[in-house]
């Protein structure tokens, strides 16, 4: 009887030790992704001819998260993949919408499942023990969508007029291949819904530049003469 007792003592210390140094690592990527969005929340006041230089300042923080899965391949024991997901599937998806929004915006493209994996220096002979699941890749695509409908709005604000257009064919595209797929899991399946709305702020928003005809239009021609009231 004690013998079994020690042995399942002895697991249980084994779990605890690879736990903790699981969370170490996440703790890490944690404090990567916290840097990475304040870094790219500055889009929201960027004028477009400064948003190059803000990108790269990114980019070497996402390479530095391939340390990070590469330290959590090797800490993983083989075929417990889906055992310990969960400690770092929340960093993860920040460090992937990331990726996602530095590839929009400088290639207007979405950046796929292989390219971020590859990008996060995910390595598919890991599979079965630190991957990429396309669940956590279509919920950071959801967080790029929503960060990009405020964006929409906050580059009028900045005189651009032509990124919310930029932006609602994106976004339209997305949504598209969204509507294509089969959900079934149910925390999904409500943030999808809520695509919805984000496409209709940015609709809107589009919208009213049409209608104002300010497509192309440069800040300053459409300033407002603060010696004016509105009518």
């Amino acid at each position: 009887m004690n013998t079994q007792l020690d042995y399942i003592n002895d697991l249980l210390e084994k779990d605890s030790e690879l736990r903790d140094k699981i969370r170490d690592e996440v703790h890490d990527l944690d404090k990567k992704t916290r840097v990475m969005a304040g870094i790219l929340n500055k889009l929201h006041s960027t004028p477009p001819d400064k948003v190059a230089p803000l990108l790269d300042s990114v980019r070497p923080i996402i390479q530095s998260c391939q340390k990070n899965s590469s330290a959590l391949a090797e800490i993983i024991p083989p075929n417990q993949f889906w055992r310990w997901k969960d400690m770092w599937s929340f960093s993860l998806r920040n460090a992937i919408f990331s990726a996602a929004l530095v590839e929009y915006m400088t290639s207007r493209t979405l950046i796929s499942l292989e390219q971020v994996s590859a990008t996060l220096g995910i390595d598919d002979a890991w599979k079965d023990k630190f991957a990429l699941t396309a669940e956590d890749y279509l919920h950071a695509l959801i967080t790029l969508v929503n960060e990009l409908s405020r964006l929409a709005v906050n580059s009028v604000t900045m005189g651009d007029f032509d990124e919310p257009l930029k932006i609602s064919t994106f976004v339209k595209d997305v949504f598209a291949g969204f509507s294509m797929l089969n959900l079934k899991n149910d925390t999904l399946r409500r943030r999808y819904d809520s695509l919805k709305y984000d496409l209709k702020k940015i609709e809107e928003v589009v919208y009213d530049i049409s209608l104002r005809n300010l497509h192309g239009a440069k800040a300053q021609e459409v300033t407002p003469d603060p010696t004016k009231s509105s009518e």
